[in-house]
């Protein structure tokens, strides 16, 4: 006889009396963002070591993994589940570098297309906070065309060989894991031709060099394969089927924080600009009474409620059945548009603190940082323009834009002089 699940309220009681119990509250400056510019890297590496440490909490708590199933470490429940553990973090820390990318889309992936093997490797140990993942996704030569990848694998006996480079990878440079999207046949169709594949980032063969952004963060990195060596047992999916996996993994990053393996409290604004936030800036530039700071603050609070109501119904949609899984593409699209948003929202509202600010600011400081950085918002976790894309050609069933190179050999599809071909 299967054990009986346990209740939806059983697990939220549960959980709030771990949460109460051990966590600390949230820090305002940690919840603020990833890529803060005033971060040092031993603060940075100290506060990797925290969220470590709590995932494994979570994990000796009966609490990480909520929909994972049990042979894998995980708790075997429902989103229902995960939805009342998000709802009890409210205002208390949780492990923020272990949810995107590594719970999705990278453990996503393994649980839908790993072997056994490599399910029993891997992921109990992200779900202990052992295995920090990323993405090896985008490339200098192919911007959001995913598929135009020319990092290449060539088959040596019982191994691959990588070469290329990986580029826009949040935090590689204190993360453990990648996972791969390469070239496998030039021979075959753009989409035909590859495969995915996981390795140690700190493996021989892989450079990390970090790239300094407009605000002096240096989080993003890019990544140099040269012969690097990785297993056939480290393949995931099969030979040249690779966008078999790749489409999946797609609608997976689109997913991004509404994925139901994801643990983040409910509301998380990943700007940092959320209701909070605004009436804090409203108050130190004094313009909570201002009609015009009100009309604001009220926009940038209606984009966020609209915004959880839409995951909330495209996310039922999709587990009925009702929505195609790529209606994810939708609420994707509305976010990057409404962070976009809110980050001009909160410069407004700054003043001329804004454009210029000192450390004694306080609420009003680093403004003008997000307010340049906005458009990240439209470009991470797969651009706006795709996302719009996807729901005119797959959700609206709208005419494909016309392709030339669909069916042609991958080494034949023109590329400029600079880029690298076979």
């Amino acid at each position: 006889m299967p054990s009986k699940v346990e209740s939806v309220e059983s697990f939220r009681e549960r959980a709030r009396a771990f949460i109460r119990a051990n966590l600390r509250p949230a820090s305002q400056k940690a919840a603020a963002s990833l890529t803060r510019s005033d971060r040092a890297d031993e603060e940075e590496l100290a506060e990797v070591a925290r969220e470590r440490e709590v995932q494994r909490m979570f994990f000796d708590a009966g609490l990480a993994g909520v929909c994972v199933p049990a042979e894998y470490g995980g708790q075997g429940l429902t989103p229902a589940h995960q939805r009342a553990l998000n709802a009890e973090l409210r205002g208390y820390e949780y492990p923020t570098r272990a949810q995107v990318p590594t719970f999705t889309p990278c453990l996503s992936v393994l649980l839908e297309f790993g072997t056994e093997e490599q399910k029993l490797q891997h992921v109990p140990a992200i779900l202990k906070g052992e295995e920090l993942w990323m993405q090896f996704l985008s490339e200098p030569s192919c911007g959001s065309d995913v598929a135009g990848a020319i990092t290449t694998a060539t088959r040596d006996g019982d191994d691959w060989l990588l070469n290329g480079s990986k580029v826009w990878t949040t935090g590689a440079w204190w993360s453990d894991w990648g996972l791969c999207l390469a070239r496998t046949n030039w021979a075959a169709a753009k989409h035909s031709g590859l495969a995915v594949f996981v390795f140690p980032i700190r493996s021989a063969g892989i450079e990390v060099q970090r790239i300094e952004m407009l605000n002096g963060s240096k989080e993003f990195c890019q990544e140099y394969l040269t012969d690097l060596r990785v297993p056939d047992s480290d393949r995931v999916g099969g030979v040249d089927m690779g966008w078999t996996v790749g489409s999946r993994w797609m609608f997976y990053e689109r997913m991004g924080r509404n994925s139901p393996y994801v643990t983040m409290p409910e509301g998380t604004i990943r700007a940092g600009v959320g209701g909070a936030a605004m009436h804090a800036i409203a108050a130190a530039a004094g313009r909570l009474d201002d009609a015009r700071g009100k009309e604001l603050i009220g926009e940038a609070q209606t984009l966020h409620i609209v915004g959880e109501a839409l995951k909330r119904r495209v996310g039922q949609g999709i587990v009925t059945r009702t929505l195609s899984d790529q209606s994810s593409a939708i609420p994707r699209l509305y976010a990057g548009l409404a962070e976009s948003r809110r980050s001009t929202i909160a410069f407004e509202l700054a003043g001329s603190a804004g454009a210029a600010w000192i450390d004694d600011d306080g609420a009003l400081a680093e403004w003008g940082n997000y307010f340049l950085m906005r458009q990240a918002a439209s470009i991470g976790g797969g651009t706006t323009e795709m996302a719009a894309n996807v729901i005119a050609e797959r959700v609206l069933n709208m005419p494909r834009e016309p392709t030339l190179d669909r069916e042609l050999p991958f080494r034949d599809v023109p590329r400029s002089r600079n880029k690298s071909s076979q």
